[in-house]
């Protein structure tokens, strides 16, 4: 039966799709009646928290009948002594998602524009629209954001540019050059938002450092995460660096209490557990290789990555993610990034990384998929 009811909403909130998240384990196992399944699909750090912030978790744990602190004071004082910046520049959020939406409904209105890569986080184009803006959308090059035409693309109407370095779901980077050149071009009244939520990934000399452009008058939010390399996914905290002025401006959108206690104690500890960082790196760094190594072996084509995932193309990705989920294994299918050929795998350990490819092999030669020579 048909009502009126989906009237209610504008058109642009009824058209939108939504964002499809990684098939959890529990999810899996339970569809399949299978166990010991392992998941590298949402870019998850597979060491886990650090110990640090567990034991800050547990002791915080008798509090939980306290409102969170709003402001997130200690937290906001230990990250910028950190980041060497001053605390009223930084905002946090229920994860750096929280915080793209801030920015879009702090400073886009109905009928402006965003410009983006086309196959970069899908995030940016849900939120944008379900703000009633338009999203300019410009085409990678070679797997990478093409910060030329991006700059090309914005108009009198742009409001917000979106950059991912390192971009998910591929990976690359572009150079400190390249962003430099492309911030000359932007006006400085465009709200830019440099999502490098791997960052801490990368180990290239020529990755742009984004807080050493940010100026009083440059209208440029990074953000930055504790999901990935701390570890603290369920926990959503993620943290944006910009202006004070604009940071003021998002705190008057962004709702109170918004950071858990549990998510503010973690937070804190992990800053101060540098091994825990380094150990996560280095196990990174290392599965990166098996995996590329693995690829090359099988014939695959893979987009180099300076993050902790890898794009690799395997012929039917929505075929190949269905084999590899009934033999336990989560990849992320990426047909909605307009990937279908490919799977984007994040690095998990040792033993998670040699499982994965035992399975990738027996998928492709039991579908009779062909390997493309690399």
């Amino acid at each position: 039966m048909t009502t009126k009811l989906d009237q209610l909403a504008p058109e642009w909130i009824r058209t939108l799709a939504p964002y499809p998240p990684g098939k959890p384990i529990e999810e899996l196992e339970r569809e399949y009646g299978i166990s010991d399944s392992i998941k590298l699909a949402s870019n998850e750090n597979p060491l886990g928290p650090s110990p640090r912030a567990l034991a800050a978790i547990q002791e915080a744990l008798s509090q939980l009948h306290r409102y969170p602190d709003g402001s997130c004071y200690y937290l906001k004082r230990a990250l910028a002594r950190k980041l060497g910046v001053s605390p009223d520049a930084i905002v946090f959020g229920n994860g750096s998602n929280e915080l793209i939406e801030l920015a879009v409904r702090t400073f886009l209105r109905q009928g402006d524009e965003a410009v983006m890569a086309d196959q970069a986080f899908v995030i940016y184009r849900l939120v944008v629209q379900a703000q009633g803006g338009r999203a300019r959308v410009v085409p990678l090059r070679h797997y990478t954001h093409n910060l030329e035409a991006i700059a090309d693309a914005i108009t009198p109407a742009t409001r917000m540019v979106f950059l991912a370095n390192p971009n998910n779901p591929t990976g690359t980077i572009f150079f400190r050059d390249q962003w430099e050149e492309f911030l000359a071009r932007v006006p400085e009244d465009v709200v830019v938002v440099m999502d490098e939520a791997y960052f801490e990934y990368v180990d290239d000399p020529r990755y742009p450092d984004s807080l050493s452009s940010h100026a009083p008058t440059r209208a440029l939010l990074t953000l930055r995460t504790f999901s990935k390399i701390y570890g603290l996914a369920g926990l959503r905290i993620g943290y944006g660096v910009a202006p004070p002025v604009l940071v003021d401006l998002m705190d008057r959108v962004r709702a109170p209490f918004n950071v858990s206690s549990l998510a503010q104690a973690a937070a804190i500890a992990a800053l101060e557990d540098d091994e825990h960082v380094e150990r996560t790196r280095r196990v990174n760094r290392e599965g990166m290789e098996f995996l590329r190594h693995e690829f090359e072996r099988l014939g695959l084509e893979y987009v180099p990555s300076w993050a902790n995932f890898i794009l690799v193309r395997v012929g039917n990705g929505a075929r190949v993610y269905e084999a590899l989920l009934r033999r336990g294994v989560i990849v992320r299918p990426m047909g909605v990034y307009g990937f279908p050929e490919h799977v984007r795998i994040s690095v998990g350990t040792r033993a998670e990384n040699e499982r994965c490819i035992g399975a990738l092999e027996q998928v492709l030669r039991a579908g009779g998929l062909r390997a493309t020579a690399f």
